[in-house]
């Protein structure tokens, strides 16, 4: 690609990881040398989501945005969810239908979904792309029980790419995510791709279609060529910058750590069914100044001595939700791994 543009040839790439790993030195080069570097099909197949965040909300200061950017697991998370499969089951069937490749670590450990979000985020906040700054986490220890308990509770679990505006950084990661099942983006089912966008001025945008195949995909590639062709003649200095934002205008804003992340958590504990345990575990979040949203307790059966202990937070920092986790987790009474996962209201 350097080597093209080095020789002034316009790019049309859909290599989204080669752009949130190298974006800032290509973008620099064809600046450099004046020609563009197109690559819609990059992020959400046949969704114009680049041409939307870079141009049709150029007027809005974007405040979020937030997407099912993987059909991949968004299918294998429909089927665990409809089906009642654990996620293995569910991930050879569609290795079978040609959903998921031989080697679907890319898709299912998250990483495909932080590329595509590591770009979103540049062109949203005006950043350099940052891709080792990503939290990245996958699906592969979700449970079928936990997707049937946060059903219950009114939500549905996807794997979302997030990235926000804070006061002291931006928030960048991908990671199972529970979304109130009224949500639009949580009845996305299948390999379907939808991206939420929240704009100061627009407020709510959603944007939904295919996110890979042929012909999506070739959708988006010549949309690109099609642009490159009209503004062949354009001075590079009026033409649309790469990531919104003209060189000058790119913020050094930090990418934020996990422990000063804010959002809410979905908690199951496998906990002794005994008095006590419920209070000191309450207990434990209130002296880190976590308040509780929700208490979901499965009935045990007869002569069962432990039962599952489901726990929704209102929005906290996630280091204080760490050190609870592990003061929880120590507890005689709490008898297996604690499972957490953040949750989004998406408002």
């Amino acid at each position: 690609m350097l080597e093209a543009i080095a020789a002034g040839k316009h790019v049309v790439t859909a290599n989204k990881a080669l752009l949130a790993v190298h974006g800032s030195e290509i973008f620099a080069a064809a600046r450099e040398k004046g020609v563009v570097v197109a690559f819609e099909a990059a992020v959400a197949g046949g969704i114009p989501i680049i041409k939307a965040l870079r141009e049709g909300l150029t007027a809005n200061r974007i405040e979020w945005v937030a997407g099912i950017i993987n059909g991949t697991t968004n299918f294998i998370l429909s089927e665990m969810r409809s089906k009642g499969l654990d996620f293995g089951v569910v991930l050879k069937e569609a290795q079978r239908l040609g959903y998921a490749e031989a080697d679907p670590t890319f898709d299912i450990e998250g990483v495909d979904a932080a590329h595509k979000a590591t770009i979103m985020s540049a062109i949203a906040f005006g950043i350099p792309v940052q891709f080792d700054k990503a939290h990245v986490e996958g699906i592969t220890k979700l449970q079928a029980a936990d997707i049937r308990y946060a059903e219950q509770l009114g939500y549905r679990i996807k794997l979302l790419g997030i990235t926000k505006r804070r006061e002291k950084g931006i928030e960048l990661r991908v990671h199972p995510t529970l979304i109130p099942s009224t949500r639009l983006i949580a009845n996305v089912e299948g390999a379907m791709n939808a991206v939420v966008v929240h704009g100061d001025a627009v407020g709510t945008t959603l944007y939904y279609g295919k996110g890979a195949g042929a012909e999506p995909t070739a959708s988006a590639v010549i949309a690109d060529l099609v642009d490159i062709t009209r503004l062949h003649t354009a001075d590079p200095d009026h033409r649309v910058p790469s990531l919104a934002f003209q060189p000058g205008s790119m913020q050094d804003t930090p990418i934020l750590p996990m422990a000063a992340v804010v959002t809410s958590f979905y908690l199951r504990l496998v906990v002794a069914d005994k008095a006590g345990v419920l209070a000191r575990i309450t207990g434990i979040l209130a002296e880190h100044g976590i308040s509780i949203d929700a208490v979901l307790q499965r009935e045990s059966a007869e002569g069962e001595a432990q039962t599952d202990l489901i726990i929704l937070t209102h929005d906290t920092v996630e280091g204080d939700m760490d050190k609870a986790l592990a003061q929880m987790q120590s507890l005689p009474t709490v008898l297996a791994p604690i499972v957490r996962i953040r949750k989004e209201e998406l408002k």
